[in-house]
């Protein structure tokens, strides 16, 4: 069989996985982030005092198609060295070794490995959380809404600081800082 005949008899099925190359990539296009608009902040309690702080610098890339959520990827990366608790001694503090060891482990970061529809309309996000070095899976709910032509996802995910070693030596002692800690994100992204 000639080259030509073969291209001819194969162009068909090159054809169709064309256009289904490119209808799956328009699909899952990854949304833009808008880090003006999206934030994370963490409350943890010190001496049994609630307290609020947040990252200023951190990305989101996350790929989503509402009509096929359980194909979305999402992965996070946070800028430690941006940690804002509002005065910059203390931010400065928590940047050394015994707390997030900035200087070593400047980035923290979740890796999704599941994106499954849930109630209500939320979705459980499951993955890789690593902060400080240490990575641990985890899993939260997630709600998604449309705000114009932005997806906009929101979700708070626990974690207990010192599995990740957040507080060393002294700082151990959870009764000056507890070991509950909530880290609440608000991502807006847009086509």
């Amino acid at each position: 069989m000639s080259f030509l005949k073969s291209l001819k008899k194969h162009s068909g099925w090159m054809a169709l996985a064309a256009v289904s190359l490119t209808v799956s990539s328009l699909a899952f296009a990854a949304l833009k982030f808008d880090s003006k608009a999206s934030n994370v902040v963490i409350t943890f309690k010190q001496m049994n005092v609630p307290v609020s702080a947040k990252f200023t610098k951190f990305n989101a890339a996350i790929d989503y198609n509402p009509a096929a959520p359980e194909a979305a990827k999402a992965s996070v990366e946070i800028d430690i060295t941006s940690f804002d608790l509002g005065d910059p001694e203390y931010n400065k503090e928590v940047t050394k070794k015994e707390w997030f060891n900035a200087a070593q482990f400047p980035k923290a970061n979740f890796v999704s490995s599941s994106i499954k529809p849930a109630a209500n309309g939320t979705l459980t996000a499951t993955g890789k959380l690593t902060i400080k070095g240490k990575t641990t899976d985890v899993s939260f709910p997630v709600s998604i809404k449309k705000e114009g032509n932005n997806q906009v996802f929101d979700g708070s995910l626990p974690i207990k600081r010192l599995t990740f070693n957040i507080g060393e030596g002294d700082w151990k002692d959870t009764s000056m800082v507890a070991d509950d800690v909530m880290i609440k994100f608000h991502v807006v992204a847009a086509p």
